[in-house]
Formats: C-alpha cells, structure tokens, sequence
C-alpha cells in the first residue's frame, strides 16, 4: 500500500499522519485546498471498502471514459469534486467532472443500522438511488443528514480534515456544481497496526 509522503507543503498532514493512531485502515485525501483523512471500515463494509481501495491504488478494474475499455489504474489521482452542498455534502469520484459517469459496474448496498448519518464526516458510497446501484462515486458529509440512513452505505468516518470538507463544501457554486472545482489530487491508502485477523470459516 501506499504511504503518506511528507513534504514541505503538507508538513500538518504529515505530523497527523505520524501520531499514534488506532489500528486500521485509511484513506488520505490529498485536495488542492487540504488533506482529508478517513478510516474506512474495512470489518464492517468489506464490500465497499475493497472497491474504494482498489480504485484508489489502480487494483480493480474501472471503464475509461474516452476509450469505454476498462483499465487499471488509479481512479482518483487528479480528478475534482465535481458536486457541493453547504452543511450537507461534497461529492467526487467522477474522472469526467459531471456526476454522470458510468464506472463499469455497481455493488451490492452494505446498509447496517449501526452506520447512520448522525455527524459530519461520513465517507459514504454514492448511488442512483436504486438498490445497489453504488460503484465508483462517494461522498463526505458536511453535517448531520438522518434522512439518509438506510440509503447509502457509510464506510467510513473522517478523523482529520472536517475543516477542509466544509471549506470545499462551502466554495461557490452554481445548482451543487462548483463554479470553480477543487482538485482531488490523490488518495492514498495507509494501515496503521497488524491486518486484521482473517475470519475462520465454519
């Protein structure tokens, strides 16, 4: 997996990154406006956790926009948020910017009731509103939205950088598209700890 790089620029980022964390998995969003970091709930929501973290390192299979062939590369190096609403949610995911990309294939909704949008900073699987109908797109929070639950699958909670959601979520915007897009530069996956054990099968 790929590791946090500290550089000049990103020396906050680095010094969160290098404090004790609890085991697990996370994603580090690094934005043109600032760093994001999220632990993805990789016991709890296999499903989506897997396809988010073999999109970001170029693992799993997605549909190139121009040639419609699927390819293997990473999914979020240098695309944008392509859709905000204040409070509510930023949203990207879409390497052509338009919210309407198809990425090839769809996976089956993870919804459990201990997973709720009762805060900001749920990392969440955007969908089409249909049953699983999820794929490459997700979402963060920006405030507390109930009426989501049982909608979309959380897989995820950010522990550093609400700030820096709310700061894109709040940038001008015209009907939720951004008048002036921030970049989603990379994701990084980074573990802290051992992996967790491999469940015995019965």
């Amino acid at each position: 997996m790929r590791r946090v790089a500290c550089a000049i620029p990103l020396l906050a980022a680095c010094a969160f990154a290098q404090k004790e964390l609890p085991p697990g998995l996370y994603a580090v969003f690094n934005t043109s406006v600032g760093t994001i970091t999220a632990r993805l709930y990789e016991k709890d929501t296999p499903i989506a956790v897997q396809t988010f973290v073999g999109l970001a390192m170029g693992t799993t299979a997605w549909m190139d926009p121009e040639t419609r062939k699927m390819v293997k590369r990473p999914l979020y190096d240098n695309i944008t948020f392509h859709r905000i609403i204040p409070g509510v949610m930023i949203q990207s995911g879409d390497p052509t910017g338009k919210g309407t990309h198809n990425c090839g294939f769809t996976i089956r909704d993870e919804i459990l009731p201990g997973l709720r949008f009762d805060q900001a900073g749920r990392l969440a699987v955007a969908n089409t509103g249909s049953p699983d109908s999820g794929g490459c797109q997700f979402f963060i929070t920006d405030g507390g939205m109930s009426q989501w639950n049982g909608k979309y699958t959380i897989f995820g909670v950010v522990v550093a950088g609400q700030d820096v959601v709310s700061k894109i979520a709040h940038a001008p915007a015209r009907d939720e598209k951004p008048i002036d897009p921030v970049k989603l530069l990379s994701v990084t996956i980074d573990r802290h700890g051992p992996e967790p054990k491999a469940r015995k099968k019965k």
